[in-house]
């Protein structure tokens, strides 16, 4: 088994998720449905967001192939993309979706997407789809997008308890943080954009 791609699929896209940064909004959403319903609601949000990330993961480059768009454009475009997400997590600057009534509606949108299952995740899940090399990466990185899921599952299904451990204070360091390491993932996307562009014209 690849621990290191395994590694890398797990880390990236759980700091573009950013779980603690979803408990607020998540229990913002929820927090007036009993324990049951908030609880479904947290389930039906992560299978709606792993189902989305995994039909880009398998359709993703054929739509790419559709369309003529190179990788070096989707790894520009996803980095510029991921920057705009961490100056969001790092300034505190996010948008806070309105009040939704009905358990499905909330899981469904906003938790499920764009919150969880967001154009971040889609374009790192496509990038590592594009760079595997045989089945057994493939079934890494499928790995790897399952236990980001139940990771984020687990951090909703007891979310009630992290707030009061961490208090307000403590999940804003941990979005802070997520956000920092957020935009090193995007400046190396767009670097490696860069690189594989001069690549190409110098050679072609």
């Amino acid at each position: 088994m690849n621990f290191k791609l395994f590694g890398e699929v797990f880390v990236t896209l759980l700091v573009i998720v950013d779980p603690p940064g979803m408990v607020p909004v998540f229990l913002a959403l929820t927090g007036a449905l009993p324990v049951k319903q908030r609880i479904r609601a947290g389930t039906q949000a992560v299978l709606l967001a792993l189902g989305v990330i995994v039909v880009f993961a398998v359709a993703g480059q054929t739509l790419l192939d559709y369309l003529h768009v190179q990788l070096p454009a989707l790894q520009g475009a996803g980095g510029l993309l991921l920057v705009l997400v961490a100056l969001q997590l790092l300034t505190g600057k996010t948008d806070e979706p309105e009040d939704q009534a009905g358990t499905t509606n909330v899981a469904l949108v906003p938790l499920g997407t764009p919150l969880l299952a967001g154009p971040g995740a889609i374009v790192a899940t496509m990038l590592f789809v594009r760079r595997a090399d045989g089945f057994g990466d493939h079934l890494v990185i499928a790995l790897g997008i399952v236990a980001v899921m139940l990771t984020v599952w687990l951090v909703l299904r007891f979310s009630g308890v992290i707030v009061r451990l961490l208090r307000p204070g403590g999940i804003e360091v941990l979005t802070r943080i997520a956000g920092l390491l957020l935009a090193a993932i995007a400046v190396q996307l767009i670097a490696d954009a860069v690189a594989s562009f001069v690549r190409l014209y110098t050679t072609g």
